[in-house]
């Protein structure tokens, strides 16, 4: 087998560790993944850090074969269907096959187990980068010292089966208190909710029943509960120290598994569980958000296998949750809904549906608590609904029946009832009733007196309970929101706002909080996880080796006072600087949709113009279509207008936005889907104030919509990109966003981006495309259809962009380096197994045998590493460590590629690194090569003259991804999304999105 090292895997396999062989220029004998560059094709690698012993490297990743460069000709690829359709089928199964690993032994130990036949193995590290400034960091993990003990997994079958985590921890921890001396020698169990229990020791047997009895608070009588506990299996910690130790190299997950149970099994019945965080009102002080939301502030946890051993992930948090407030209080607070005696609107209805199903409410009229789920709200108002009883004839109305049988009076009878239950058989509950401080508040407002004789006296409060009492009315509170609830639905500006103000933390404050909740926690006095499992946690946070990249240099035109600009702390400035490719303007115009300022257009278009042109671009100073005001119920027809008048396509379009929010989706929808505008709209207050800031920032978005540059890295222009400069590259950003939770009916919206500009690699294409509801995998990168008149048609993502570089460029790209942003680690191996395949086949569609070296790595924001600066000089203004701070040792992977990247610099809070981890690789990147590539790219980013937190391509890819989520959103249906649509059988089916017009497609309209 000839190519990339294909072969077997005996002698020489690995990352190009065998000697080469003439007649495998590209890789070692046997190469595994090996290249065979330089003499040997050696593998780059570095000592380990000090606190790793040496160990033997890992097996290669196996790469699909691909004949050598020589053997494929530099023809253009054919948009159109090509005869490439059988081998893109063999490319599927050989991904498949070369991604997944035979069993292999992997050590010298005879006793551990072969690697599974399923699992993928990622690239080893090739070694520990060395550029840049040494520095010390402090990160928030937590070494954690296992004693070794027999560890033993049970299964547990709770019968009738139990959805609540909660319950279910009551039910273990029962039979635990009833049977531990007799039945479960003694033995401390930990118990994850659902259908695992752990024990440091085995119990008295391998398989047993229980029965379990408990007052049922709901319906105030005996429940009683099976339990059936069986021996699962023995996780092994032998085997988790040989993969700590890097002699063994597929991660005993089961083990670790088992630990974290350990370690969250106390918390997890103290605290409200929100994943793998805990909140509650003892963990930190808890304030109003608005809108009847409140935020609690609590902790993440996670246990992780690090290269410094085992480590504890622990972070502050918080979260918003729903105030206990009565159902009509929310109402008011939520909806501002000024007047409950009134029937609620369709659209007010719809609204108060979405924001209260599924929240679970108190009911407060019976003798004894009660607790039930909102399914949803009825059609009718409270005084319209009947229903039949239980004797099935008679039929009785909502309001007669709660009198009848509660002698309860309904206030606000035009409200619509709560529905719980099931549709077959709802049972409805008015939002409310008189309570007693109803009553007060009713007399205070009104201002009533009592006449006797001669005398007027105010009605007193007890006066009035004594009245009601002595009439028989029983007067309480009926349906409260339960305590504790998490808050799903997507927050407002001014929540967020709340919710970022109150939580917020410098980074010398957010390191005492987290040492705060690590003595809280007290694992040293948790008898479960010191005494029963001997584990053992670290009070310090981890002492970590970083270093501070330096940051790129940053051309800009000649004609400018300064060609280079040499940022500091993640920043620079325009002054006396030019765009390095000024776009060209010269048919735009302005529509203005706001009240407060309509008169500003012509000034403020004045100002911005002449910005533009100082800046480097080339923009007519007058509209070539007249400027004018509409009013903001009006863009439709005022967009539609300013079109038509239009005797030349426009360029650009200039939108003030309404006073109001909320129109800034509508605009973009219209103008990108429908008329085939680029447009830039602008706050009226920011644009109002005519500030140069705001000016200068406008011209650079503006610029990169038009088709200009605003600036490129020195060494791209130099031809000094290790890996991008030697031959065309193209980079691609993919991420795919949901809809936030409640949105059954929403689909989920993916987003590819890619470079059109090699060398330069600062211009991006993107794509967008809607999938089902919830699906990660990007199912648009590759499509393969057949048409009855055409025959076999290739389409799809990857495909289309490489064809526009090939336009663009004039050369077929020979690398792929692909930047995967919002993948968990759980998801790796199908994104990296589904996706690679779909780009090996969009490849091979556009010309047989055509397999660019590829490079994919997953792009992580949302973790919980915080890296805290321990020398007080050298930080950044914020406090946080500086911009081009990298971590690759201790508390990364122990012998996969990943780093910590914190690229920009701090502004308010504590800095966030972006976590990246290196999937597969064909380009033999090293770490320094890769760590500097991605912190370059992150100094080019379009919309401002600061450096980004995560790569740029990653970047855009998340902002068309959201902007493609405004093509759908109408917010007027019940389910709040025009999106999907329930099909024949059950099944979402999911509506195409508008598609985006091509000339808008040519530019960056996403930024």
């Amino acid at each position: 087998m000839s190519g990339r090292g294909g072969g077997g895997r005996g002698g020489g396999g690995g990352r190009g560790r065998g000697q080469p062989s003439p007649s495998f220029p590209r890789g070692g004998s046997g190469g595994g993944r090996g290249r065979g560059r330089d003499s040997g094709g050696g593998r780059r690698s570095s000592d380990p850090p000090p606190q790793m012993a040496p160990t033997q490297p890992p097996p290669s990743q196996m790469a699909p074969t691909r004949p050598p460069p020589s053997q494929m000709a530099p023809t253009q690829p054919s948009p159109s269907s090509t005869p490439a359709t059988s081998s893109s089928d063999v490319l599927g199964r050989e991904v498949s096959q070369k991604l997944t690993l035979e069993p292999q032994g992997v050590t010298t130990t005879s006793s551990l187990p072969p690697s599974s036949s399923k699992a993928i193995r990622f690239p080893p590290r090739p070694g520990f980068g060395t550029v840049g400034k040494k520095c010390r960091v402090r990160a928030n993990h937590f070494l954690v010292d296992v004693a070794d003990k027999d560890l033993h997994h049970y299964d547990v079958v709770i019968t009738p089966e139990v959805t609540s985590k909660k319950l279910n921890r009551i039910i273990i921890e029962r039979l635990v208190k009833i049977h531990k001396e007799s039945h479960l020698g003694r033995r401390c169990p930990a118990y994850d909710g659902r259908k695992s229990l752990y024990t440091a020791g085995a119990l008295p047997f391998d398989s047993k029943e229980f029965v379990i009895t408990l007052i049922d608070e709901d319906r105030r009588k005996e429940r009683q509960f099976k339990v059936a506990i069986k021996l699962a299996s023995k996780p092994d910690l032998h085997y988790l120290r040989e993969f700590l130790c890097r002699r063994h190299f597929e991660c005993p997950q089961e083990t670790i598994q088992a630990l974290d149970v350990v370690l969250r099994a106390r918390p997890s019945e103290n605290y409200t569980v929100v994943g793998r965080s805990f909140f509650s009102p003892d963990l930190g002080d808890k304030g109003p958000l608005g809108n009847a939301t409140e935020y609690w502030k609590g902790y993440y946890q996670s246990l992780r296998a690090t290269q410094m051993g085992l480590s504890l992930n622990i972070d502050v948090s918080a979260r918003s949750f729903y105030e206990p407030l009565l159902v009509t209080e929310f109402l008011l607070r939520h909806f501002r809904i000024t007047d409950l005696s009134r029937p609620l609107s369709d659209q007010d209805r719809v609204k108060v549906k979405k924001a209260l199903k599924g929240v679970k409410v108190e009911l407060q009229h019976l003798q004894y608590a009660k607790t039930c789920k909102i399914a949803g709200i009825s059609r009718e108002p409270v005084s319209q609904l009947t229903f039949t009883l239980d004797d099935k004839r008679t039929k009785v109305s909502v309001v007669q029946y709660f009198r009848d049988k509660y002698n309860i009076y309904l206030r606000y009878a035009a409200l619509p009832a709560l529905q719980c239950g099931s549709e077959a058989k709802p049972i409805y509950l008015p939002m409310e009733v008189f309570s007693l401080y109803d009553i007060y508040l009713y007399i205070h407002t009104h201002i009533l007196y009592m006449h006797i004789g001669y005398f007027v006296l105010p009605i007193l409060y007890t006066d009035i309970c004594f009245l009601f009492s002595y009439v028989g009315l029983f007067v309480i509170q009926l349906c409260r929101i339960v305590r504790g609830q998490r808050y799903t639905k997507k927050l407002n500006d001014q929540q967020v706002k709340a919710l970022l103000n109150a939580t917020c933390q410098r980074p010398h404050d957010r390191e005492q909080n987290i040492r705060n909740m690590v003595k809280i926690n007290n694992f040293q006095g948790d008898e479960r996880v010191d005494g029963e499992f001997g584990i053992q946690v670290r009070n310090e946070l981890a002492l970590v080796d970083a270093r501070v990249l330096p940051p790129p240099s940053l051309m800009y035109h000649e004609s400018g006072r300064e060609r280079t600009a040499s940022p500091s702390f993640g920043a620079w400035n325009m002054i006396n600087k030019k765009m390095v490719n000024g776009g060209k303007v010269d048919f735009w115009t302005c529509v203005n949709f706001s009240v407060d300022y309509a008169d500003m257009s012509e000034q403020f278009c004045d100002r911005l113009v002449k910005m533009c042109n100082s800046k480097g671009m080339v923009f007519r100073q007058t509209a070539s279509t007249r400027m004018r005001s509409a009013r903001p119920d009006r863009i439709d027809q005022a967009l539609l207008d300013v079109y038509k008048e239009s005797t030349r396509p426009l360029q650009l379009l200039i939108v003030i936005l309404p006073d109001q929010t909320g129109s800034y989706g509508k605009i973009k929808r219209i103008c990108e889907t429908e008329l085939g505008i680029v447009s830039q709209c602008c706050q009226p207050k920011q644009a109002a104030k005519f500030s140069n800031q705001y000016l200068e920032n406008l011209a650079m978005k503006i610029n990169v919509k038009v088709g200009g540059r605003n600036t490129v890295l020195e060494d791209a222009i130099q031809r000094r990109i290790p890996r991008v400069s030697e031959c065309p590259t193209i980079i691609f950003g993919a991420d795919v966003t949901h809809p936030q939770p409640g949105e059954d009916s929403s689909c989920s919206i993916a987003a590819v981006v890619a470079s059109m500009d090699w060398p330069e690699v600062t211009k991006y294409r993107g794509l967008v495309s809607a999938q089902p509801h919830r699906e990660e995998i990007i199912q648009d990168l590759y499509k393969k259809v057949q048409d009855p008149q055409k025959g076999v048609v290739h389409s799809g993502m990857i495909r289309d962009l490489l064809v526009a570089f090939y336009k663009s460029t004039g050369q077929k790209p020979l690398r792929i380096i692909f930047y995967r942003d919002g993948v968990s680690e759980g998801q790796f191996n199908q994104v990296l197994l589904l996706e690679m395949d779909a780009i090996r086949k969009a490849c091979a569609s556009l010309q047989d045998g055509y397999m660019p070296r590829t490079t994919f790595i997953v792009v992580q924001k949302r973790h919980h590493t915080r890296l805290f600066p321990t020398d007080p000089n050298s930080t950044d203004k914020s406090g946080n460590i500086q911009a081009g701070t990298v971590v690759d040792t201790s508390i990364c992977h122990p012998t996969e590629f990943d780093f910590y990247l914190n690229s920009h610099g701090g502004i308010k809070g504590t800095s966030r690194p972006t976590h990246y981890h290196v999937l597969y690789d064909e380009n033999s990147f090293t770490a320094d090569i890769l760590q500097v590539l991605t912190n370059n790219l992150c100094y080019t980013y379009a919309r401002c003259t600061r450096s980004v937190s995560i790569v740029p391509p990653a970047y855009y890819a998340h902002l068309a991804a959201f902007r493609a989520r405004y093509y759908i959103e109408d917010g007027t249906s019940d389910s709040g999304s025009t999106s999907g649509q329930l099909a024949q059988g059950g099944n979402l089916e999911v509506r195409p999105l508008p598609s985006i017009k091509d000339n808008v497609k040519d530019v960056m309209f996403f930024c």
